[in-house]
């Protein structure tokens, strides 16, 4: 196809980034929710679980949950099930997770226990 613009091989090797940092323009969104939401108090908001469970398999923190919902209202992605699929394969989102992929039960789950301090949450981001 000579005479068009064309892509890489697929098969070509390529060395990316030992960092998922260097990925991630200094202007970009994400660093906006990651700074927003690292600030803020998440008992006096009224997440529940903001502390560890003693007993148990551990879970996630209640921020990174809601660093993705953040992301997911910003970016027009509302279910659960395609908020664990952007986790898996969006660069952004891996910054922002730490490379966490909670599932769809899990992410689901969150909203159910934390609807309003989330609603809330997201009022104050916007403003």
């Amino acid at each position: 196809m000579s005479g068009f613009i064309e892509g890489v091989d697929r098969d070509q090797v390529m060395l990316f980034p030992d960092r998922v940092e260097d990925w991630i323009d200094e202007h970009s969104l994400v660093r906006v929710v990651d700074l927003f939401v690292d600030e803020l108090d998440l008992a006096d908001l009224g997440f529940a679980r903001a502390s560890h469970a003693r007993t148990g398999r551990p879970g996630y923190h209640p921020s990174v949950l809601l660093k993705l919902f953040i992301y997911g209202y910003l970016n027009r992605v509302p279910s659960s099930r395609a908020l664990e699929r952007e986790a898996g394969r969006n660069v952004e989102v891996m910054w922002l997770m730490g490379r966490l992929i909670p599932d769809h039960k899990t992410i689901a789950d969150f909203r159910r226990d934390n609807g309003a301090a989330i609603r809330k949450t997201c009022a104050g981001f916007v403003q």
